[in-house]
């Protein structure tokens, strides 16, 4: 056998697949389960969980986050696209755990909406994301939002305080 064959996968590699793979597939499946709950059951109006603070209303958002560029809704479901393909490929070069997990939350979040502008009303690219939590004093957002933040915010915390630790061991 030619010593340059490409080796097998190592556990660690098969780990982290299965790893990210298992937060991609949950993340979305509940985003999506919640998504048409939503749909179905928040029809008549808002339900009050707390109070006005924190409530489930429906509202479909074609634009970005905060309904930013409510007219680019094919433009931002290729965008979305194309930031899922280069996170694919940052999950595939990432070793460090924390990293791993945060890329894999933002990767669910962006496929998690992406399926919305792809599937639902109006059609193929043009669809609206569904947004229906609503907590006062903030736009309403979704399960693949909250992904998205956490994992970013995570992203941002090790880059801070994870990183630093690991460059300035000898």
């Amino acid at each position: 056998m030619p010593s340059d064959a490409a080796e097998p996968p190592t556990r660690a590699v098969a780990a982290r697949g299965w790893l990210v793979a298992g937060i991609v597939v949950g993340i979305v499946a509940l985003d999506q389960a919640t998504k048409a709950w939503a749909v179905s059951a928040l029809r008549d109006g808002p339900v009050s969980i707390v109070g006005h603070t924190l409530e489930f209303q429906l509202t479909r958002n074609r634009g970005s986050a905060f309904s930013l560029f409510q007219t680019l809704t094919p433009l931002l479901a290729v965008l979305a696209l194309g930031v899922a393909i280069v996170l694919v490929r940052a999950v595939r070069r990432t070793e460090d755990r924390v990293v791993l997990v945060a890329l894999a939350l933002v990767l669910a979040g962006a496929l998690g909406n992406v399926a919305d502008r792809l599937f639902r009303s109006p059609g193929w690219l043009r669809g609206a994301v569904v947004d229906f939590i609503s907590l006062r004093g903030w736009p309403t957002f979704n399960v693949a939002d909250s992904a998205i933040t956490v994992g970013a915010v995570a992203l941002v915390v090790w880059s801070i305080f994870g990183g630093r630790s690991r460059s300035s061991t000898p």
